[in-house]
């Protein structure tokens, strides 16, 4: 299938999922409409059948768009995360963190950490910090919604300023070759401290769990919760199951171990590191070159195997019993993967049929001459556009990096770190609250919370640390670089305005009364 040049229309398919998955809270048929509507645009594009040449391009490309090794290993994790409830372990670890952690505000603190500890790669942290943390949390009455935002603001905004990562290695791949860095890490590294979105939607969950001035539908979210309503939300048909009492922590922190482990060889052993290639057998360069996908998947499988060995000869899961719990975890998977799978369809249709990536290109290109002093701030917001639209931060930044280094390097060389950071950061914001992105698919499958109530509930807060960041973009190219300046105008404004916005709800309150 050849791309069409589609222009204006090439936006319209995101557009009308979004729009309809905001309105409806309904994201399948959202997304599919979406999908119907860029092949739809397509088909009339390339005067094909509108009917028949309609589905069989949305299905074809379906087809194609499948990444098989993230359904595999968001199915393994499932089955894991089932039989580890099955064996009591993650029962006796919520009784165990209970006992040391006293307060909700510790519990949120803990889930915070864990978050940022697991930097490898995003896909991992959004599962595993929502299966480890999901129990404690409900214990404090923590709302899923609360729960999935603290996971989605540590997996890519962590993962997008911590150079040994999947993302460090996206990113250097889309720099080889400029002839303007002298090396792919070193530009990576020079990018972090003007990442204004990552390091600000880090510092926001932290300041938001000391403050308590949650505010908007999360604070409505976490009046619910503290009522008992945390609302949690069960996927695939599959009952919860019932805990073995003789479980213990250990049968919990073990596999969730085991999988960490497995995950950084596997990402080793992907990326080289025991291989022929002298070139790779470092930890960095080896993490680097690694295959992101098919690694967590050979990690899932031996987490899998280890609870195996570790249940079954125990008696604690018995060996039908633990068969079959593998079935029912895979089936809470299933909404999730559905989900992933309509996204990369979508994703597909703009980028490879209607060209929407390349109508973006387009903007930056022809209006790159006149921007001058206000080019990180505008690269921010297209970055920030295509990949809420898109819902990928890789594809962005993919794109946009090989055409805007040159822009800012004819316009003011000066600047060429910070419109780089600016199309990372931007990267990023579109893919944090993006709800065809992967990651918060997988941020609200992980926390078991309704998905569109994830993105309604954590846009106005990724919203506002965009607006910050972009005034601190300005400020960049308006002081000419002067980075502490730049962040500390994004951090002030953010504060104040975490503060203005909780206070305006307490006004409503007492004028209503």
């Amino acid at each position: 299938m050849e791309p069409y040049a589609a222009g204006w229309l090439s936006i319209v398919p995101p557009i009308v999922a979004i729009v309809l998955a905001l309105l409806t809270k309904e994201v399948l048929s959202s997304l599919l409409i979406g999908i119907l509507t860029g092949t739809l645009i397509y088909t009339i594009g390339t005067d094909g059948n509108v009917i028949m040449d309609t589905l069989q391009t949305t299905f074809t490309l379906m087809g194609n768009k499948v990444d098989f090794n993230i359904l595999i290993f968001t199915s393994l994790l499932g089955a894991l995360v089932y039989v580890v409830a099955m064996s009591g372990g993650t029962k006796a670890y919520g009784n165990w963190a209970v006992e040391r952690v006293k307060t909700r505000r510790a519990t949120l603190f803990s889930t915070s950490g864990l978050g940022i500890l697991i930097f490898i790669d995003d896909y991992f942290n959004c599962l595993s910090v929502g299966t480890v943390m999901r129990p404690l949390c409900d214990r404090y009455n923590v709302s899923r919604a609360k729960l999935a935002y603290i996971i989605d603001s540590t997996a890519a905004p962590v993962c997008i300023i911590a150079p040994v990562s999947s993302w460090a290695a996206a990113v250097g791949s889309s720099l080889k070759g400029n002839g303007v860095f002298e090396s792919d890490m070193a530009a990576f590294i020079a990018s972090i401290p003007w990442n204004f979105y990552a390091l600000l939607s880090i510092f926001m969950v932290f300041f938001i769990i000391a403050t308590g001035l949650d505010f908007g539908p999360m604070r409505r979210s976490e009046e619910r919760a503290a009522a008992g309503d945390t609302g949690g939300v069960k996927g695939g048909g599959a009952e919860p199951p019932k805990p073995n009492p003789r479980g213990k922590v250990s049968d919990m922190l073990i596999p969730i171990c085991a999988l960490i482990v497995l995950a950084v060889l596997s990402l080793m052993y992907s990326g080289g590191y025991w291989g022929d290639d002298p070139a790779y057998h470092t930890f960095q360069s080896s993490i680097g070159n690694s295959s992101a996908a098919s690694a967590l998947v050979w990690a899932a499988f031996g987490a899998v195997l280890v609870a195996f060995l570790l249940y079954v000869p125990r008696k604690l899961v018995p060996f039908s019993d633990f068969m079959q719990g593998l079935l029912e975890g895979m089936k809470l998977m299933l909404p999730a993967n559905i989900i992933l799978i309509l996204a990369w369809t979508l994703s597909g249709v703009c980028r490879d049929l209607i060209s929407t990536p390349q109508f973006v290109e387009s903007i930056v290109t022809q209006s790159g001459a006149g921007l001058s002093l206000f080019l990180p701030a505008v690269v921010f917001v297209i970055a920030a556009f295509l990949a809420f639209s898109t819902g990928t931060a890789w594809g962005t930044f993919g794109i946009l990096i090989p055409i805007v280094v040159p822009v800012v390097q004819g316009i003011d060389p000066s600047l060429t770190i910070v419109v780089l950071s600016a199309t990372l950061a931007g990267s990023v914001f579109g893919d944090h609250c993006s709800p065809i992105s992967d990651t918060t698919i997988l941020s609200s499958a992980g926390a078991g919370c309704n998905h569109i109530e994830h993105v309604a509930t954590q846009l106005p807060y990724a919203l506002l640390v965009a607006a910050c960041s972009a005034v601190g973009y300005l400020v960049a190219g308006l002081s000419h670089g002067n980075l502490w300046l730049s962040l500390g105008t994004a951090l002030l404004l953010l504060i104040v305005s975490v503060v203005v916005l909780h206070s305006m709800r307490g006004r409503q309150k007492t004028a209503a009364a």
